[in-house]
């Protein structure tokens, strides 16, 4: 469980061994699609990080976070315009999730962030959107889950629980965890159980719940930065109890660290893609320098890049890019918020052509085709 390590351009070796840096996509720029609503205190300090699906009429909505004054987050809906096949803009339809659970309000922070949305078929009679949160409460940022069958009503699950795992030699509830998003298909996991797999990304300083823990690691870890991490679901539990959806289990490393463009950390980014080559997933990699979990960053640089994961056991690595598809350049990706961030977290398909949305500078949305060279 390793994580990989610095490499050059004939590849990177991680826990699966060698693995290619030749994955076939690429990123190009289509537009902006949502910056904040003048006078809208709601949206006072950034619309940004958005989720997606198709509603029950068709249409394609955005979730975003909705950042008020104070830094309290909230996830609205909002129809997409769509002109010629591309992505334009929105328009809003209110609010869906607000800060308003004892599990998403501390005595000092408050916030529904960063959602991301997978629209799972086998779940209930006919689908269900399932929804990861950050749930920023008491304990600082925790994972909770959500479920909609019409993007508009959502119900939550509760805050994610995660199964010990002895051969770890720790407890992975302890830590604040972020980045989650579900496979939208079953997979096998490596027990050869169908399960629905689920990426996170744990972060291991203790010390930024209780000074002075400091960074605790699972065994065979030996490198603290945040990485990707995969964990399970038995099909069979989540189609006794849909609950089951927030136990997860079997934990194990997925991919860390390994390029430039990603030295500080990397976290998943939009739903895993089915692609040919196996499963696509986009990621975000981060350099400069972290001050603190709980401040808005101005010295780190937020890129966009990919990793093709087998399609049978999505726990295997095939390849990763070593360069960004995409990286802040544009001044509505290097002025904001947070200056100099490209944050993608949503991917849909609108006329035959997949277009990924993401966090401009944490203060608007973008929106880039992605296309196979």
């Amino acid at each position: 469980m390793t994580p990989t390590t610095s490499s050059s351009t004939a590849g990177a070796t991680g826990a699966t061994g060698t693995v290619s840096t030749e994955v076939p996509y690429r990123l190009e720029r289509a537009g902006i699609v949502m910056e904040p609503e003048p006078g809208s205190e709601l949206e006072a300090e950034g619309v940004l990080n958005p989720a997606s699906g198709r509603g029950t009429d068709g249409e394609l909505y955005l979730l975003p976070r909705l950042v008020a004054s104070g830094n309290v987050s909230r996830v609205g809906l909002a129809r997409v315009v769509v002109e010629g096949g591309v992505p334009t803009g929105v328009e809003r339809q209110g609010v869906v999730l607000a800060p308003d659970r004892e599990f998403e309000r501390g005595a000092h922070n408050a916030g529904v962030e960063d959602p991301r949305v997978t629209f799972i078929p086998s779940l209930g009679a006919s689908g269900l959107h399932l929804m990861t949160y950050v749930a920023y409460g008491p304990l600082g940022p925790r994972t909770a889950l959500a479920v909609s069958d019409d993007l508009r009503s959502w119900r939550r699950l509760g805050p994610v629980t995660f199964a010990y795992d002895d051969e770890l030699s720790i407890d992975l509830g302890l830590f604040h965890n972020k980045d989650t998003v579900f496979f939208p298909t079953p997979v096998t996991a490596p027990d050869g159980t169908p399960s629905y797999a689920v990426l996170h990304r744990p972060m291991w300083d203790l010390g930024e719940t209780k000074p002075g823990e400091g960074v605790r690691l699972p065994a065979g870890v030996t490198d603290a930065r945040q990485s990707i991490w995969i964990s399970y679901v038995p099909v069979e539990a989540v189609a006794r109890d849909l609950s089951e959806l927030t136990r997860w289990t079997r934990h194990r490393f997925l991919a860390g660290p390994a390029f430039p463009f990603e030295e500080l950390k990397i976290g998943g980014g939009p739903a895993p893609l089915r692609v040919p080559e196996g499963w696509l997933l986009i990621h975000h990699g981060v350099t400069g320098v972290i001050d603190s979990a709980f401040s808005q960053q101005q010295k780190v640089n937020y890129a966009a890049g990919a990793l093709l994961l087998d399609a049978d056991d999505p726990s295997i690595v095939l390849a990763r890019t070593a360069e960004p598809l995409l990286a802040p350049e544009t001044e509505e990706e290097r002025s904001g918020i947070v200056p100099n961030v490209v944050f993608p977290t949503a991917i849909e398909e609108i006329d035959g052509q997949h277009f990924v949305f993401y966090g401009m500078a944490d203060s608007k949305i973008g929106v880039a085709r992605l296309l196979h060279t």
